[in-house]
């Protein structure tokens, strides 16, 4: 290994243009409303009872709604993080070239 190679520019400075914590904060906000929501409607049966009969092996019908809600929050909190740095990556390139 060689000790020549140039040093990396610090991210940190993209990540504060992005406004990447911004954006994840707001993320993972609306993934945890929406998996809250979803669980509630389904576990209380806010919009009516399951259709059919169907088991729920380990930890019944609420653990599983709960496994679920986890990964509706989490894959909702990427893409709004993703959608929200995107428009101001694009607004950022936008701006850059008006000047």
């Amino acid at each position: 290994m060689s000790d020549d190679t140039p040093d990396r520019p610090p991210v940190a400075g993209l990540l504060d243009a992005l406004r990447v914590r911004r954006n994840a904060t707001i993320g993972a906000v609306a993934g945890v409303v929406l998996a809250g929501l979803g669980y509630l409607v389904r576990v209380f049966e806010l919009i009516g009872p399951v259709a059919g009969t169907q088991s729920y092996p380990v930890v019944g019908p609420e653990g599983w709604y709960l496994l679920l809600s986890v990964v509706l929050a989490s894959a909702t909190a990427l893409l709004v993080t993703t959608l929200l740095t995107a428009a101001t990556a694009y607004r950022l390139v936008g701006r850059q070239q008006g000047e």
